[in-house]
């Protein structure tokens, strides 16, 4: 260290004899898609440190736009999230995820559309940059399984979930305040983009929830409408549990019950982004994803066979079914470019 004489020696060591630890460096954070109010919300958590949800740790420094011309939702919203984005907090615009990787050390993808997911984790994979994918990890079980196995070819750590996991009720259950959960209902928003299957657009919050507190084994997956309309989805666990994800009255708000061995608690609330965002901080530096990859996979899966149910009429489908099709495609999408 330049400029430490004698004396600063001295003292730098004795404040490491007492247990002072250097602070560990605030790490630079891109983004790859800015069309979804997600990339605003986290870069204020980031890099206000008035904040009163700030997160400490990480700065959004740069960001690849990208944009998806064919989902409105996309297309009507990237504009006013980048100006923002550049304009208050300075982000910097890079013409290629390429670029950015080199720019960064770590990356949230945050696009929108589940269809660019894959193509656009190949290149972050590619440099080695750890990385968070927003909801949805993609628009498909195949392409969530084939970027996982990509990340696992380059030793590259990735996860992705909703926010809706970190609400404080579900993670509560999920810790055991009720004991064994036995059955579980969630609701949200199901409201649906074309270009996705019904629940991979904003269904997956109370998918997600409702894995969050069930824990993985779910076995098969039937969907119904109720007789008001509304989606309502239940899996069957092997040891006879249930969990049902349906569709919130009016298509508004969230939440559910979760019963277990010593009662039952309300689940499925959102709780913001920062608790999410203080995990993400933490799998960054660590490279130790919060969820399994195998739950992430089964949430796919869970969605993916809810779509099959509907095509059948409301048919039960084993999710061993869908992950096995996707399976045999993996390797195929893998080696495209």
């Amino acid at each position: 260290m330049k400029g430490v004489g004698a004396i600063g020696w001295w003292w730098l060591a004795g404040m490491a004899g007492f247990g002072v630890a250097a602070e560990e460096p605030t790490l630079r954070v891109g983004l790859i898609g800015l069309d979804t109010s997600h990339v605003v919300a986290f870069t204020k958590i980031f890099n206000d440190t008035s904040a009163p949800d700030h997160v400490p740790g990480a700065r959004i420094v740069a960001a690849f736009k990208g944009g998806s011309p064919d989902i409105a939702a996309s297309r009507d919203r990237i504009e006013k999230f980048t100006e923002e984005l550049t304009n208050t907090w300075g982000v910097v615009l890079v013409p290629t995820i390429e670029e950015l990787c080199r720019q960064v050390d770590a990356i949230l993808l945050t696009s929108v559309d589940g269809r660019v997911h894959l193509e656009q984790a190949r290149p972050v994979i590619a440099a080695g940059k750890r990385m968070f994918i927003d909801k949805p990890m993609a628009a498909s079980l195949r392409d969530g399984m084939a970027i996982f196995e990509l990340a696992r070819e380059r030793g590259v750590p990735v996860f992705s979930c909703s926010s809706l996991r970190y609400g404080t009720n579900t993670q509560a259950v999920r810790n055991g305040a009720i004991g064994r959960v036995r059955s579980a209902e969630t609701e949200s928003p199901i409201t649906v983009e074309p270009s996705h299957p019904e629940l991979f657009w904003y269904g997956i919050h109370a998918v997600e929830s409702l894995f969050t507190v069930m824990g993985p084994g779910c076995r098969s997956v039937r969907r119904r409408e109720l007789e008001d309309g509304r989606l309502e989805v239940v899996g069957t666990w092997p040891d006879g549990r249930t969990g049902c994800v349906r569709q919130s009255k009016g298509n508004k708000g969230y939440g559910g019950v979760a019963r277990g061995e010593r009662g039952e608690h309300p689940v499925g609330t959102p709780s913001g982004y920062a608790p999410m965002l203080r995990d993400i901080v933490k799998f960054f530096r660590t490279g130790e994803p919060p969820v399994p990859e195998q739950e992430t996979i089964e949430i796919l899966a869970f969605m993916e066979a809810s779509e099959l149910s509907r095509e059948r009429g409301g048919a039960e489908v084993e999710l061993a079914e869908v992950i096995e099709r996707a399976r045999m495609s993996v390797r195929e999408v893998i080696g495209r470019r």
